[in-house]
């Protein structure tokens, strides 16, 4: 090969390396996908703090970077003013706790946020915030009031169609700490899972404990779970599902059903806890409730059906009557109403031992299986005594 060859090939490499590194210098580099969306974690507390905090912020940011969503991070309320909050698709109250948001002008825009269209998560002690904020505690649904020591609990999916449920298993067995509220939110909002009570101690909400829940107020969209008390909680799969579809349905990537609910249809038994026999509804509306039953069976199950004021009424599962505590005191209870009325009513009380009392709605006296299947069922008790206690049976 000769010499003049040689070079040239040299020369030819030495040509298309600088070519090559030309067109590198002005090449368009392949820019990542922007995210769909933003959203600003808000985690200031003023009062208690959770140490799942930091969990909680790492957690969500996990779950922006797998969703294509960015995620902020702040413990300055002075961020929410319009400009900046107009930023995001939804803002995340995690467990802040006290006052977080301090001046009104910051409460204003952040309420003008909403009314335009904005979005709300609230995880845990976001609803032990905000207290003189009415239109706060308006947002998060209800106001947080007390809480049994952490254990296990079974939490039960309510709206299995949701964003935020739909895959979950129907009854989850977890560990948290299980709020009680000021009042039950159920009538101003949509639930999506409760926590019975039944399964853990403590709890004073009744048969009716919502846990997780979401709605359209004033121009935006709110979601929330009073779970999240563990730094556990933030890497548990089940929660993590949970969370991500409240931040994608309040952030309004993904629509959801966030309707007032009603209650389902909970089918239940009492069974006398002084004497262990069955308070039944068996040919109700023409025979006293008496409770010698040692069996369940339909004749011996109601229909818990909730009412819009916190109280219960009783359904004879078999004939569709209700049992009533009218002229509680005086007469026997009977099934034979038809409608729900006030006299029909009944508020659950939560016995430390596990078991419930009923006390009539109207008159605060309680329901008694005294004597149960020898006397019928009477109401003229004005304590709590274990004659006026019953198991209650889910079934």
């Amino acid at each position: 090969m000769s010499t003049m060859t040689t070079l040239s090939r040299t020369l030819r490499a030495f040509t298309l390396l600088a070519v090559a590194l030309t067109l590198s210098m002005f090449a368009t580099p392949i820019a990542e996908a922007a995210p769909a969306f933003r959203v600003l974690v808000f985690s200031k507390t003023t009062g208690f703090r959770h140490d799942s905090i930091p969990a909680g912020i790492t957690a969500i940011q996990n779950l922006g970077q797998q969703n294509n969503f960015a995620v902020d991070a702040t413990e300055d309320d002075t961020q929410f003013t319009d400009t900046n909050l107009a930023r995001y698709a939804a803002v995340i109250f995690l467990s802040t706790t006290g006052d977080p948001v301090v001046t009104q002008a910051e409460k204003d825009s952040f309420q003008r946020y909403i009314q335009r269209g904005g979005g709300f998560v609230g995880i845990h002690a976001a609803s032990d915030s905000g207290y003189s904020w009415a239109w706060y505690g308006q947002l998060v649904g209800a106001y947080f009031k007390q809480h049994p020591a952490q254990q296990n609990a079974l939490v039960k999916v309510e709206d299995p169609n949701h964003p935020s449920t739909q895959g979950l298993p129907a009854q989850i067995n977890r560990f948290d700490e299980w709020y009680d509220f000021q009042a039950n939110p159920r009538p101003n909002v949509h639930v999506l899972t409760t926590v019975d009570e039944s399964s853990y101690s403590g709890g004073t909400m009744g048969a009716d404990h919502p846990t997780t829940w979401c709605r359209a107020f004033d121009g935006g969209r709110a979601w929330y779970t009073a779970l999240g008390h563990t730094i556990e909680s933030f890497s548990e799969a089940n929660f993590l599902h949970l969370l991500l579809g409240g931040i994608m349905t309040a952030s309004g990537a993904v629509p959801a059903n966030c309707s007032v609910s009603t209650p389902p249809t909970r089918v239940i038994s009492l069974r006398a806890h002084a004497n262990g026999k069955l308070v039944t509804a068996d040919n109700a509306g023409a025979q006293p409730l008496i409770a010698n039953r040692t069996a369940v069976g339909p004749w011996e199950q109601f229909d818990q059906v909730s009412n819009a004021d916190g109280s219960v009424s009783l359904r004879a599962h078999a004939n569709n009557n209700f049992v009533s505590a009218d002229n509680a005191g005086a007469n026997p209870l009977i099934a034979n109403h038809t409608a729900i009325g006030a006299s029909e009513k009944f508020a659950l009380v939560l016995n430390p031992d596990g078991s419930v009392s009923l006390k009539a709605s109207v008159n605060g006296r309680f329901v008694a299986a005294e004597n149960a299947g020898a006397n019928a069922l009477i109401a003229n008790r004005t304590a709590i005594g274990g004659w006026e206690e019953f198991d209650l049976i889910a079934s």
